[in-house]
């Protein structure tokens, strides 16, 4: 009795920050580790614990930043990085699309600095709660969600740069299989669903080793997500028909 007249209480507020916290927990448990593994790969790429920090900082996305480290990693330059990543991170004009509508009650001084957090795992959760968007200091609850999840990739990622510095080299090294491991297991359930996922991927994959015969890796990288993506256009579209 005495602790749900405690709960009574709680201001609007503080209740929803709790609760934001609490729900993006299980996606702090999950970065920590990841955000180490992209920590320790750029550190040995060659970015100083500054750059590798302020890149989680900055981009915020797991699947770009592993990629941006093995591009640095292989001379790539900065506009091939940029050009990549963007191809890489368009799902989020989707996803943030997705998300204002969800939360049409939420103004958009909310919605406009709450989808620059939007990852996969954020997006996922917050669209798993949509009546917080219609509750008192609602906008509090996603704040609290996405900040939980933010902190955690940069702190993760700051510990991997120190770990970095410190682990050997060889061991470190040998870490760079969470980078295949990472899209590997992003492309797999897909390709499971739908087998011409399957083959988009290797198009890409072909694309990539042509195109590095006769250009950086970097450009290569980008010319074999494009156009192994818009293979797909044609491919899906022949699926649906």
């Amino acid at each position: 009795m005495t602790l749900n007249a405690a709960e009574k209480n709680i201001s609007p507020s503080i209740h929803m920050i709790r609760k934001g916290i609490a729900v993006g927990f299980p996606i702090m448990l999950g970065y920590l580790p990841i955000a180490i593994t992209y920590g320790v790969l750029a550190k040995q790429a060659g970015m100083s614990l500054t750059e590798l920090t302020l890149m989680s900082v900055l981009v915020f996305a797991g699947a770009s930043q592993f990629m941006g480290a093995n591009m640095i990693a292989v001379g790539a330059g900065a506009v091939e990085i940029i050009v990549a990543t963007f191809v890489l991170n368009f799902r989020h004009f989707v996803m943030s699309l997705s998300f204002m509508n969800r939360l049409r009650d939420i103004g958009l001084k909310w919605k406009l600095p709450l989808s620059l957090g939007l990852t996969d795992e954020t997006f996922a959760v917050s669209s798993l709660h949509p009546k917080e968007a219609r509750m008192e200091k609602g906008p509090l609850f996603y704040t609290a969600l996405i900040l939980t999840a933010y902190f955690s990739w940069i702190f993760g990622s700051f510990l991997g740069g120190v770990l970095g510095e410190v682990i050997p080299r060889q061991l470190s090294q040998s870490m760079g299989i969470a980078l295949y491991a990472m899209f590997i297991g992003l492309l797999v359930p897909s390709v499971k669903k739908e087998l011409r996922i399957g083959l988009i991927a290797v198009i890409a994959m072909l694309i990539n080793a042509i195109c590095s015969q006769f250009m950086s890796s970097g450009w290569a990288i980008v010319f074999g997500t494009v156009l192994g993506g818009f293979s797909g256009v044609f491919l899906l579209k022949e699926e649906q028909s």
